[in-house]
């Protein structure tokens, strides 16, 4: 497969930015270190009658609208304190891939995604000054399209570039009543937690860096959970304590249970293990303040709750003893943090909420980090299928090709329906010795299938 650019282009807000005044950032944007995310979104387009290049141009007016309201992706971030310089732009590639999409898809290597967006996925960025967001626009030989989009983690979470992609596809359809208004909420996360001085900022960075980065090699492989598996795995994380789980609990601590046991096996050590779950604030504050109108929030709106799970607490004579039921019950406690009082205490003015969140980054930084092992999980279900520019929804959602060397072991959850309605797909970044033992452990493959061919009928 051979992707070569053919168009770069800078797209800026559609109307003047110069009276707006800077966008702070607030503690979350602040820790998170310049990384790039990045979500592909693929569309067949069978319909002849579509012409893509009124299709582009009508795609770029729309995303120059879209930028109006979401101006801090139009500007740079400064001293890791505001955005500011709205009129810097978006970057905006376009691609041609010598490939049909259907062949794309037979192709077992995951990593050609990364030729499909604009920067390296998660590898730490040298810079500050980098941009907030940037899409490619890839057209196939049979003329379908892959929109790849990199943004920046420091300027957002999956939830501000699910409202940002989702208003975008409205603007340039014409349904300006599914538009998602930033404005009215633009100040609300640095309000609520408040952004560090430049003194904590100088201790507490580079905390947060050792916590999310570590150098080594990984390995990314999609595993796809049918509906049925996800049910059996439902009924096996049935406890007491926790007797109906969620999906996302089932099949998160799932692998995690079977990530720490092949992390066990590779390293010939039982080590302690932290599951970091990225946690949404934005649907618990809307519950705590009665409206919806906080869940347009910009940037990083994220608590990430920590389960732990340690072995000598356990006396496991074996690995297989480690009971999915009690990591589940694990990473419930974890998540009932920000059910109960903790975002009502914050949004009342009780607590601070940013003392709240250095606490917990002086938990992790505590303990010592070469001696257990850290996996992170985030669930992007639901942020992504519905976009729809005008030639119909999303395909099938790519993520992550192949990551930089420095980023640690990740999961990702998305929607599979391709696959079976219910059906989950988790986007797995391991390192390679702990990817390896997980792609030969029959009992994690008897419930999930490794990089499945997906059969596209065009």
């Amino acid at each position: 497969m051979e992707v070569s650019i053919v168009s770069v282009e800078i797209i800026k807000p559609s109307t003047p930015t110069h009276h707006l005044k800077p966008y702070k950032l607030c503690i979350f944007d602040q820790l998170i270190p310049v990384t790039y995310v990045s979500i592909i979104l693929f569309y067949p387009i069978a319909d002849p009658n579509v012409d893509i290049s009124k299709t582009l141009t009508k795609l770029k007016e729309s995303l120059s609208e879209t930028l109006n309201l979401y101006y801090p992706f139009s500007g740079r971030t400064k001293h890791n304190l505001y955005v500011d310089d709205f009129l810097a732009g978006v970057l905006f590639l376009e691609a041609s891939v010598k490939c049909k999409m259907s062949e794309f898809f037979k192709i077992e290597e995951t990593e050609l995604q990364n030729q499909l967006v604009p920067f390296q996925i998660f590898c730490l960025e040298k810079t500050s000054d980098v941009f907030p967001i940037a899409f490619q626009w890839n057209v196939f030989s049979c003329g379908g399209i892959a929109l790849g989009v990199s943004m920046c983690h420091k300027n957002g979470d999956g939830a501000t570039l699910s409202n940002f992609l989702n208003s975008w596809a409205a603007c340039c359809t014409g349904s300006l009543e599914k538009v998602i208004n930033p404005n009215i909420s633009m100040d609300a996360a640095a309000i609520l937690f408040h952004p560090m001085t430049s003194s904590l900022l100088h201790k507490y960075a580079p905390v947060m860096d050792r916590i999310w980065i570590k150098e080594g090699d990984y390995l990314t492989r999609r595993f796809v959970f049918s509906a049925e598996a996800v049910e059996s795995l439902k009924e096996m994380a049935k406890s007491e304590r926790v007797p109906n789980p969620s999906s996302y609990a089932a099949i998160s601590c799932f692998v995690w249970k079977h990530a720490m046991e092949s992390s066990w096996a590779a390293s010939g050590s039982r080590r302690p293990s932290i599951a970091a779950h990225a946690v949404n604030l934005r649907p618990r504050m809307q519950h705590h303040h009665g409206t919806n109108l906080l869940g347009g929030i910009l940037g990083n709106l994220v608590f990430s709750a920590i389960a732990k799970f340690a072995p000598n607490d356990h006396n496991l004579e074996s690995s297989i003893e480690v009971k999915l039921s009690e990591l589940v019950e694990e990473e419930k406690a974890a998540i009932e943090v920000f059910e109960n009082d903790f975002l009502y205490e914050v949004m009342k003015g009780n607590k601070d909420g940013s003392s709240e969140v250095l606490n917990q980054v002086e938990l992790i930084s505590s303990m010592d980090l070469e001696k257990l092992d850290v996996f992170w999980f985030t669930n992007w279900k639901g942020f992504w299928n519905e976009v729809d520019f005008g030639f119909g929804k999303p395909f099938l959602l790519g993520s992550i090709g192949n990551v930089g060397t420095t980023f640690r072991n990740l999961v990702i959850f998305v929607e599979a329906d391709q696959w079976g309605e219910g059906s989950l797909e988790a986007i797995i970044t391991f390192e390679n010795n702990i990817m390896a033992l997980l792609e030969s452990d029959h009992n994690f493959l008897a419930f999930t299938s490794s990089n499945p061919l997906i059969n596209a009928a065009f």
